[in-house]
């Protein structure tokens, strides 16, 4: 009496777990469900033997750790049988399996050589309680047909089947021993398999098997290109070769798929197949009976056929129409060997390989033109460019290519691209890879300077911010209640760049929305207070001096931070899926992450809604920057000051003002060439740096600033006559009347004064207004 086919699974909130033991302690009871054959030979003692079995398995077992006992027993007398005798012949020759009785391992010698032995098992099923024969055991016996043998064989449609097992056994053998088959071996291969599909009526259970046999050689090494327009023809024809029962049949192997389809030409309304691949690499079917525009959730490549396509139906054959779709998960198949020369671009497979086909039909010239959705492989960059191609059989001497004609490109976000395409063929989406990224070294040097710098600016900006609201002497001008809005924009900025990774890492499409959504705020917000600091010198020193503008901060605050939001509100209510999560080289303009990243992933909003933005005011504020310092230069020209300064206070005043107007961000309208790498060191130093900049030029070498806090730290007494004092002492008395100008934007040297009149409803108050330069 022997017990085989033991299987032991833990009740574990209904979910059942193989386990090899059962060992129980005290302190945690679990239940197991325990399933077994017990073999025995001799008929006339069922009864006996079933008592036996019972009587030792409603015994209890105890020791000093655990405890067993049964709680419900089931025994069933079965009388399997016996493995029939069959006849099969493979690549070790012909055998002919004898009839065994089940669980019985049957014994044969090896054709060659005689002296080993071939094993098979008459294998019995716990859950049917039915035998089958499991596959031989040939590992012992030497293989009497080769690869280079194939050619020799003659196909049948009556042995199409056995040809396709042949050819399966020896390139699983050939694979297992290396990692590729030659090419003479290959070109064997798949012209067999090619004779078998043109000239047999194909079951699914050998369509399968050729899948199978396509989809190894595939993910070996080996090297396709020679025969790949001959695999593609294989697949295709497979599918109408095929004879398969209902409407509908798939055929899926790691990273290919087949997917058939019988519909009747006067009730087809549309088609939509849809594929997604796990890390399985086994895809997985969608198919939807109807034409659907956007892609089906979760797919990596999606297809849909029009209505329009039953123009091209074979007429007079009802139920008969084939439609086939065919999904390639590798890019072997389709190398492009002259692309590379193309309009001196360099192109690359960005995505998986789908194809659509209708049995004896070409379709060309459609007028409602098929969809197809293709995931990126590699998240499209703002300045990457794609394109939807399709497989050209006959390009470049029927060597195949890639062709755009024919299929427009819509570019849905970086992880996917729609195409727009009038005919049925193989579809893909190159990338532009002209430009060369950057290493993975610079990469990560970039991040770290970016949260490094980030870090830093957000410590001085609130230090900035808090000195400038403490101190209340040091907010009373216009130029000051401007640097605080800056400051606060900039802070937010640091603050979202540093928590977006984190806040993208817990994968909530709600939060990650409102994470990108509020960083674009801050951005433009960043932005637009820079314009209104360049806009206020202008306004100040060159327009309209001597001027008085009522409510003039907080016209300025509706700007600074209406507009910002008004744009973030427009692209929320147009798209909200504009903004998403991504694992980008380049987030922003110029802050660099190569954590995933919560931020526009729309190209149409990123490019207007950011990059043109900032252009706008780049541009703006540099002509500004100029037409101050020829100002500045002509006032200089009158004071007695400008010939004691020296070239460090004038290169102080320069940097001062471009860090405050934010001309450090044009540097990123000049990152490519030669000198990319360069210019993204220094774009993601100065702006990940600026808040830290600004304190600096701003804040810690101002004098009246450094006072106000030695007064503030009982460190020291200010002179109660200087003439900054006496200055400020005006200015309190005139609280009501604020100048337009009394500019703490230059790093202050206490050198020279221009003035500004109050209010022209009470002209004799004289205030003044320092600039200094």
């Amino acid at each position: 009496m022997n017990m085989v086919n033991l299987i032991i699974q833990e009740n574990v909130s209904r979910r059942m777990k193989e386990y090899i033991g059962l060992m129980i302690p005290y302190s945690k009871p679990k239940q197991y469900y325990c399933t077994f054959h017990v073999q025995e030979f001799r008929k006339n003692n069922a009864a006996e033997v079933e008592s036996l079995i019972h009587s030792a398995l409603t015994s209890k077992y105890e020791n000093v750790s655990v405890a067993i006992h049964t709680v419900n027993l089931s025994i069933k007398y079965i009388e399997p049988k016996s493995c029939l005798e069959e006849d099969i012949s493979s690549i070790y020759g012909r055998y002919i399996w004898p009839e065994t009785f089940p669980q019985v391992i049957t014994k044969m010698g090896c054709r060659k050589p005689s002296s080993n032995r071939a094993y098979r098992l008459c294998k019995l099923d716990i859950f049917t309680d039915t035998t089958s024969w499991a596959d031989p055991e040939m590992t012992n016996c030497d293989k009497l047909v080769t690869i280079s043998d194939i050619s020799n064989i003659t196909v049948t449609p009556g042995n199409a089947g056995e040809v396709v097992d042949i050819i399966q056994d020896l390139v699983d053998a050939q694979l297992s021993n290396n990692s590729q088959l030659s090419s003479s071996e290959l070109g064997s291969v798949v012209e067999k398999l090619r004779e078998v599909v043109h000239l047999s009526i194909i079951e699914p259970e050998v369509g399968l098997e050729i899948v199978n046999i396509v989809a190894n050689i595939l993910l070996s090494e080996t090297d396709v290109t020679p025969v790949a327009d001959i695999v593609l023809d294989l697949t295709d024809q497979l599918g109408n070769s095929m004879e398969f029962q209902g409407e509908t049949t798939n055929i899926k192997a790691p990273s290919l798929a087949l997917s058939m389809i019988n519909v009747d030409p006067d009730e087809f309304s549309g088609l939509t197949f849809g594929v997604s691949l796990s890390s399985t690499m086994i895809p997985e079917i969608f198919v939807n009976k109807s034409f659907v525009s956007q892609p089906l959730a979760e797919t990596n490549a999606t297809i849909s056929l029009p209505s329009d396509l039953n123009n091209y139906f074979s007429p007079g054959v009802s139920n008969r129409t084939r439609v086939q779709f065919n999904f390639y998960g590798t890019p072997d198949l389709f190398q492009d060997l002259n692309l590379t020369n193309e309009r001196e671009s360099n192109w690359t497979l960005n995505s998986y390989v789908v194809s659509a086909s209708i049995n004896n039909s070409k379709v060309i010239n459609l007028k409602e033109r098929i969809v197809v959705t293709l995931k990126h492989q590699t998240p499209k960059k703002p300045e990457d460019k794609v394109q939807c191609m399709f497989w050209d059989f006959q390009k470049y001497g029927g060597l195949g290519g890639w062709n755009r004609s024919g299929c427009e490109t819509l570019s849905i976000s970086s992880h996917q691209t729609s195409c727009l395409c009038d005919h049925l063929t193989h579809f893909g989406v190159l990338l532009d890879v002209t430009r060369k990224p950057i290493s993975e070294n610079d990469l990560q040097i970039l991040t770290l300077i970016s949260y490094v710098g980030c870090g830093v600016s957000s410590i001085f900006l609130g230090i900035t911010l808090l000195t400038y609201l403490i101190f209340e002497k040091l907010r009373q001008d216009y130029p000051s209640k401007i640097l605080i809005n800056l400051s606060t924009a900039l802070l937010g900025l640091s603050i979202l760049f540093l928590v977006d990774p984190w806040l993208s890492s817990f994968s909530n499409y709600g939060v990650c929305i409102m994470t990108a959504a509020f960083l674009h705020y801050f951005l433009l917000a960043s932005c637009t207070w820079m314009g209104l600091e360049a806009f206020h010198m202008y306004f100040a020193l060159v327009k309209v001096f001597n001027t008085y503008v009522p409510s003039y901060i907080l016209k300025f605050c509706a700007v600074g931070w209406g507009i910002p939001l008004l744009i973030v509100s427009l692209v929320l209510a147009i798209d909200k899926d504009a903004y998403g999560s991504s694992l980008p080289e380049q987030a922003g303009v110029a802050l660099q992450s190569t954590e995933q990243f919560c931020w526009l992933q729309n190209d149409i909003f990123y490019y207007v809604t950011v990059v043109a933005f900032i252009l706008l005011v780049v541009l703006g504020n540099i002509g500004v920057f100029i037409v101050v310092l020829i100002q500045i230069k002509k006032m200089r020209a009158n004071t007695l000051s400008a010939n004691s300064r020296s070239a460090l206070q004038d290169f102080r005043a320069v940097f001062g003002l471009t860090v405050l107007l934010g001309l450090t961000w044009s540097m990123g309208f000049f990152s490519f060439g030669p000198g990319r790498v360069v210019m993204m060191y220094l774009f993601a130093i100065s702006n990940s740096f600026q808040g830290f900049f600004i304190f600096l030029f701003h804040c810690l070498m101002k004098e009246n600033v450094r006072k106000q806090w030695r007064i503030y730290l009982c460190c020291g007494r200010v002179n109660e006559n200087s003439d900054w004092s006496r200055s400020v002492t005006v200015g309190a008395r005139n609280k009501k009347e604020d100048n337009l100008v009394n500019s703490d934007s230059l790093p202050s040297d206490n050198t020279s004064s221009i003035k500004s009149l109050t209010p022209p409803y009470n002209p004799q108050h004289i205030h003044t207004a320092r600039w200094q330069v």
